[in-house]
Parts: structure tokens; sequence; C-alpha cells
């Protein structure tokens, strides 16, 4: 493993410090891709379908409806012509001419360095809820200096990510129930004179109580957008990496789940390393498991050659882990344990709503390093959910139920929705572009049709107990879901991490975060859907299903914006003028407000400011118009963006994880000031005035 101190650079090309490769995704960019397969990428089948484009002129238009039943059109991939799409201005709220569109209606923030969460003009915050902050009846309260496993265990968790904001509604009108992910821990920002090559058992059992998710009840001032927490409310909850969660679906008790301590292949302790997730129609919240990888170590050990490339497809490192968990418990290590890794990287399904249910992992939704799993339902009410493998040259999937959602509270409908992500077909996209290769020189020059745009199809990898994929069996398929879309020769992608469908459109958004390796020598260069080779920026992909079902199996797409400095010809903003925008790099998490704008969070921003939050108009007269709305502290990421009509939330992660940094060594005083810890949190935003965000 390599060690902080001589690191110089930064392989992700990215704002993100050595402390951030280290502890967040395992140094994931010092390692080889996993991705080792010879698929076609998208460049490979640009001059195919550029000459198939004279036999495909009369293609009909992709069309998905609006909220308002007007329709909007991305072109067919035999189109010549690329014009942009009809919309509905008032759908759109774009307002009159010069003025930003409703929900964007505010003072932009500059890009800065504070450390501290910057927002616009006319607006306050505060900070809801902390690291260590008591949520569990009984729980003491914070003290850095004499944390245990089972206070941490009663406590809001470390690194906030994904945010789900749900209605309690009756006595409750003005609380709600705020469900967190914990994405992973910073030992070296949270115990003093820790020791990275000799952590001790207290120190990794009280990680072990930082990881995971969190409930808390949030009590609302009715006179602004300002949240509290309740502390120590009986629907609060803590879930970590030794709660017990239940494997369900099509690959639950098969052979490569179950382990010495669990014969069943069924129940599994912990969740680690949730990301981005999503919120269900039916009243639970999704959670994907990322870079699960990272906690495994010793797959050098391993000798069986087929379980050895299953390993090292998903990353797991040869030798020790940087946690050195595998100390403490077996089952990280996969030379004693070689099917608990098996049991992670999967889309989590919590009851918010039941502080006694157990979790379910859904393998019917294929193990990956999930990043996101936003559901919408077909017009029959079955539900499809868009997933991102977040790794260099991985792949896009989607989930379609074959179960529709029962509406309504009653015991019935809600047993029966707690099923639905448990049958379905499970695909993986393969995209074609229809511009010619010598048209994309890596520059991220647009090419003469004036957008990068194509069409795709879902390929399928398993139905049920029933796989698609030749050589595999379902459970390989589910358990293995990389090489089975290595197989069927999916489209190689940068980093697919949140993905996010319109709630009016239907169009779904995917925030593909940087790739610096493409380009390089061994490597892939530009693709339609990745112009730009030793991409630092990133992209943003739209894309429109066929005829707006969700359930079908083909699709046209678009680069909707492609980020950085807006003086860079490199860049594109859906074609709104480019001295009009914020500048933008590293998008990763996704929302939607409710006026159908697109809200972004970005990590790693490489232009030189801290991390922030983003809106874009996403039709209307204004489309492509992008204004930020706020920075965040020093080494902070911007996470679980929530948009209501009366307040923004964030969470800030990692603030202060900048190399060189400790306990002793802060390099952060966010958010409760010096002298104090570093502390990620969640932070809520609203007018000063009262009145709705943006208006």
């Amino acid at each position: 493993m390599r060690k902080l101190l001589p690191f110089i650079g930064n392989p992700h090309g990215s704002g993100r410090s050595a402390l951030t490769c280290r502890y967040r995704c395992g140094d994931a960019c010092f390692h080889e891709v996993p991705n080792t397969s010879d698929n076609e990428y998208a460049g490979d089948v640009i001059a195919r379908a550029y000459s198939r484009r004279s036999m495909l002129r009369s293609a009909a238009v992709v069309t998905v409806a609006t909220a308002a039943g007007s329709a909007v059109a991305l072109s067919a991939p035999g189109q010549t012509a690329n014009a942009a799409p009809a919309v509905d201005a008032a759908a759109a709220g774009a307002g009159k001419s010069g003025e930003a569109a409703r929900g964007l209606r505010f003072k932009a923030v500059a890009p800065n360095t504070d450390d501290k969460v910057t927002i616009p003009e006319g607006h306050e915050q505060n900070v809801v809820i902390r690291w260590g902050d008591p949520i569990i009846k009984g729980a003491p309260g914070f003290n850095a200096d004499k944390q245990t496993a089972a206070a941490q265990a009663g406590q809001f968790g470390y690194n906030n990510d994904f945010l789900s904001l749900l209605p309690l509604g009756g006595d409750y009108e003005r609380q709600q129930l705020l469900v967190a992910n914990h994405e992973y821990t910073d030992e070296v920002l949270m115990f003093k004179a820790y020791d990275p090559a000799n952590p001790t058992r207290e120190q990794v059992e009280i990680a072990w109580a930082a990881h995971g998710l969190s409930v808390v009840v949030v009590q609302e001032d009715h006179r602004s957008g300002k949240l509290t927490a309740v502390s120590r409310h009986q629907l609060n909850r803590r879930l970590t990496a030794t709660s017990e969660f239940r494997m369900t679906g099509p690959a639950a008790g098969g052979a490569l789940l179950k382990t010495s301590v669990d014969p069943t292949g069924t129940k599994v302790l912990g969740t680690l390393n949730n990301c981005a997730g999503g919120t269900t129609p039916w009243g639970t919240t999704l959670h994907g498991e990322e870079n699960f990888n990272q906690y495994f170590g010793n797959a050098g050990q391993v000798t069986d050659p087929t379980a050895a490339a299953r390993l090292k497809r998903y990353g797991v490192t040869s030798g020790a882990t940087e946690r050195k968990w595998e100390r403490f418990d077996k089952r990280f290590d996969v030379a004693q344990e070689p099917n608990e890794s098996h049991r992670f990287g999967w889309v989590v399904e919590l009851d918010p709503y039941d502080p006694n249910s157990v979790p379910r992992k859904r393998t019917a939704l294929g193990r990956f390093k999930h990043e996101a799993a936003q559901p919408r339902l077909t017009e029959d009410g079955r539900p499809v959910v868009y997933m991102g493998d977040d790794e260099r040259f991985d792949y896009f999937y989607k989930f379609v139920s074959s179960k529709q959602m029962k509406k309504g509270n009653s015991r019935a409908a809600k047993e029966h929705n707690l099923t639905l992500l448990d049958e379905g077909t499970l695909y993986v996209a393969k995209l074609t572009g229809d511009t010619p290769a010598a048209e994309l020189d890596g520059s991220g020059k647009l090419p003469s049709d004036g957008e990068f745009d194509g069409s795709g199809v879902w390929i399928k990898l398993a139905t049920g107990n029933v796989s698609h994929v030749e050589g595999m069996t379902a459970e390989e398929v589910y358990v293995f879901t990389r090489q089975a879309a290595d197989k069927v020769g999916a489209t190689k992608m940068d980093r697919p991490e949140d993905v996010e469908p319109s709630p009016r459109t239907g169009r779904v958004y995917v925030a593909l975060t940087n790739n610096t390796d493409r380009g390089k020598a061994g490597k892939e260069g530009a693709t339609e859907a990745n112009p730009r080779n030793l991409n630092k920026h990133g992209q943003i992909l739209e894309l429109a299903e066929n005829f707006d079902d969700p359930a079908g199996d083909g699709f046209a797409w678009r680069l909707f914006l492609v980020a950085g400095d807006p003086n860079d010809p490199a860049t594109y903003f859906a074609g709104f003028p480019k001295d009009k925008v914020s500048p933008i790099s590293c998008p990763d998490n996704v929302a939607f407000d409710p006026h159908g704008n697109l809200w972004i969070s970005t990590d790693g921003n490489q232009l030189g400011s801290h991390d922030g939050l983003f809106g874009v108009a996403t039709s209307g007269e204004r489309r492509g118009e992008l204004k930020q709305f706020l920075t965040v502290p020093r080494g902070a990421e911007t996470c679980g963006p929530l948009i209501q009509d009366k307040r923004v939330l964030v969470a800030v992660q990692h603030p202060g994880e900048i190399d060189g940094a400790s306990v002793e060594k802060p390099q952060s005083v966010w958010p409760d000031g010096p002298g104090k810890i570093v502390r990620p949190a969640v932070v809520s935003v609203w007018r000063k005035d009262g009145k709705n965000i943006g208006v």
C-alpha cells in the first residue's frame, strides 16, 4: 500500500487530495483499471454508425412526454440535423427574457477557497446535524477524546453522503424523517496520534460504528427553512458495519454468498461505503454500496485462478488493506472468507418508518460499485432503477421490475412493495455515436452536427433465475455483474456516478465525473460520449428512452454539459452562452428541484475553487444556464443535494481532508471553529424572507 507522505501529485487528475484517495476509495487510481475486457468503446462504433446514417435518415424522432403532455425530443441516430428539442416554456418556468428559470433566481456564488459554506446573498444556513451528535436514546454527547464504539453506534455517523427527507404528517406535520448514508471514515482525522500501520481494536470498532446509515427526525421552523435534529426520537436509528442485513432476490442463498458464519447465504453484517442513493415512490430509501473492495484484503493469497480473477475485476487488494480490519475480523480477509466480499457492492433498501425492520440487499440489481439508484415508474406502475458503476471505463445499468407497485399505506400494499426489487430484468447499456471518428480529436470540440449524441440499446443480463449471458449462470451474473457486462459488449464509460430521471420529462441524467486516463498510452482515446482526452472535468449525459418507455430496450442520448472553465473551448452548456454560466468541474451527485431544474454537486474541482452545488435549467429558453448556489469548506466535497421549495440541504463530506492533515494539525476549522475537531455535517439553507428558493 502506498504511503501518504512521499506522494506527490494526484492520479485522479482532480482536486482530490491523496488523503481522499487513500480513505475514500482505497487509492483506486493507483491500481490497474479493473476492466481489462476488449469491449468496443463508443469510438469504435462511431464510424459504422456514420456509414449507416444515409439508411437511417427517415428514422422516427425519439420522444419523451413532459408533465404537461407536450413533447420534447432527442434526434434519432440517423437524422442529419440535431435541432434543439421542442419545449414547453411554461413547464420550464423560463420567465421573461433575460430572467433565470424559475427556481434559479438567486445571485450566483463566486468561486472561492473560504473555509466555510458560502451561500447566496439573502440566504441563511444552519448545521442540522454533525458527526457524533447523539440520535439514539441513551447515546452520550460527542466527546472526541472519550469516543467509544458503543457511543458511536448511537450517534450520527461519519462522512454523510446521500440524503433523503420523508414526510411524517399527522401530529408531526412540522417534522420530517432525514435519512443519511455514511460513506467511509477518515481515521487520521478522527483519532489523536493515529498510527495507520497499527490501528487499535477500539479505533477499528469505532470506525465500524461510524459507517452505515442514520435515520433521524428533524424539526422544521415554520418561519423559515431551518431544520433541527430531534435527538433520541423513537424513530431515530443507526445501522452500522455490524448491523444485520438480509440478502434477497435471485442470488440470495446461493453458493457464492455463503460463508462459514452464514451457511444460509442470506444474512450479512453491515453495509459499507454507501454513496448516493434514491427515494422510492413507496416510501423506502435506496443506498448504493460503492468502493466496498477497499475493505477486503489478501487477494494475493487466493490460489484458485477463477476466484483470483474475479477479485481483481472488483479491485480487491492483493495485500493488507489500508484500515487493517482483517486483523480484527477474518471476514475482511478473502483468503479466509472468500465469499464475504461478494456480500457487498449491492443496493440496500431501507424502510425508515419501521425502526425494527431489517434492511435488504437487493441482488436482482446486480453487484458493482453502486453510486446511485433512483427509481421511476412505467405507465403500468413497475419500478425502473438506473444505476452507475463508479469506475474508470465501467458501465451504466438499469433494472426493470416485473411487479407493479401497489398504492396506499395498507399493510398488504407495504409488504408487496417491499418485494418489487427482487424480481425483474437487469440490463447494461451499449451506446453508439453518430459522428465520424475523424471529428473526435480529443479536444472536446463540437462535431459538425453541433452535438455529441447518438443512440443506444439496453442489453439483457438476467431475468430472475434465467441468465442471458452465455457461459454464466444467473447467480454468477448477479454476483459478478461486471464480468457479465464485459461478455455482452457493454460500452465503457468515464466513471458513471449519480443517475437521476427527471420527474417532469422522464429524461435520465448521468454524472460522468472524470477520467484522466482517457487517451493515455495504451488507453482508449476520446469517444463521442467521452469527447476529451485526459478528461479532468467530466460531463453530464442526457438520455431519453424510446417512446418514453423506461422498460424498453432502446434510447437516444446526448451530452447535456461538458464541464470546465466556460472560457475553455472544450466546454459546452447545452448551447447556452458560456459567458453567462458559472464554472463547474467534476459533477458527482445530481438531483431535481420542484421546477424541473437539475442540481449538481461536485467532487474534486480542478478549477482552483472549492467544490460546490450548482443549479441548471434543463428546458425552456434558459436551458443550459448554470449557476453556483454554494461552496463548501476546505478539503470538503458537496454531497447529497436535496432541493425543496423552502430549503436546500447538502451533506458536507470530509471537511479538512487535505494532505498532511490530522487531528493535531487540522486543515479546516469547520463547522465549530478553532480548537474543535473538524466534523462532517448536514447543512440547511433557506431565504431570509421565508420565500421559496430561487423564485
